[in-house]
């Protein structure tokens, strides 16, 4: 890592409720982004959990709360429309960088600071959706104060929301941005990968070989779904208290991960 700081801030934040999660994971993120850019990193976490371990460098907020009479918790729009907050954390006006907690860091992210030249919203292209009309939300960046339209229109609408798009609140959050700007602005698609698109080996492959390796010039690897990155580190596609028992027979014959060792490089 180089030493020498650049007088650059990038202002990083995630989101942490629930327990599949904890500090430690927080954690764990500041600290694959920290070494992997010449920024300064000014972390922040929204969560309403008591997170005693929480190193000193990360700044704790309350999560934002969404004004519905519906009940949204199953699903991540806490995420998706919470943050949306147009004056989320005191960082109105402030360009961030949001990252979930289920990702890997695993190549230079200077690259991907620098890359917004305008107010603009920047997320992954979905690799479900070939049309482009689907943000993946692993990683997005935006100008805090610019989507503040979501949270209200979510809060007023949360029910026939929920109704229309269930647990998709990331194809909700593209749908308003491409309604507001237009268009989705994506990142240049080889800095994101899916480790179950492109790292998992294809079908019963996966009995019998490890994971590949990041791709060349991937950034982050996002562990969307299962397996998440714990699980396919150890080899298991689910983590425990979580079975297959309702799958069909057929589709335990790819619902399977070798352990994958690279992992531990990254990961600490």
């Amino acid at each position: 890592m180089n030493t020498s700081k650049p007088l650059q801030k990038v202002k990083i934040i995630c989101i942490l409720w629930g327990t599949k999660y904890t500090e430690y994971d927080v954690n764990r993120l500041y600290s694959m982004i920290e070494r992997n850019t010449s920024y300064s990193v000014d972390f922040h976490v929204f969560s309403d959990e008591a997170l005693p371990q929480l190193l000193q460098k990360v700044t704790q907020h309350p999560s934002p709360k969404l004004d519905t009479e519906t009940d949204h918790s199953q699903y991540a729009y806490r995420k998706e429309a919470a943050l949306c907050d147009a004056d989320l954390g005191n960082l109105r006006g402030d360009r961030v960088f949001f990252f979930d907690l289920d990702v890997l860091i695993t190549g230079n992210l200077d690259e991907l600071f620098s890359y917004p030249k305008d107010d603009k919203f920047y997320i992954i292209k979905d690799w479900n959706t070939r049309d482009g009309s689907v943000g993946q939300a692993s990683c997005y960046s935006f100008v805090v104060g610019t989507l503040g339209f979501i949270k209200k229109h979510f809060e007023g609408n949360a029910k026939s929301i929920m109704d229309m798009y269930g647990s998709a609140s990331q194809e909700y959050l593209s749908a308003m941005v491409t309604k507001e700007f237009r268009k989705l602005h994506f990142w240049p698609e080889n800095w994101f990968k899916s480790f179950r698109f492109h790292c998992l080996p294809p079908g019963i492959l996966r009995h019998f070989k490890q994971p590949n390796t990041p791709p060349a010039g991937a950034k982050v690897i996002a562990f969307h779904g299962f397996p998440d990155i714990e699980s396919a580190r150890i080899g298991r596609w689910f983590p425990p208290g979580i079975g297959s028992k309702s799958d069909k027979s057929w589709k335990r014959l790819y619902k399977v991960c070798k352990p994958t060792k690279w992992i531990d490089s990254y990961w600490h």
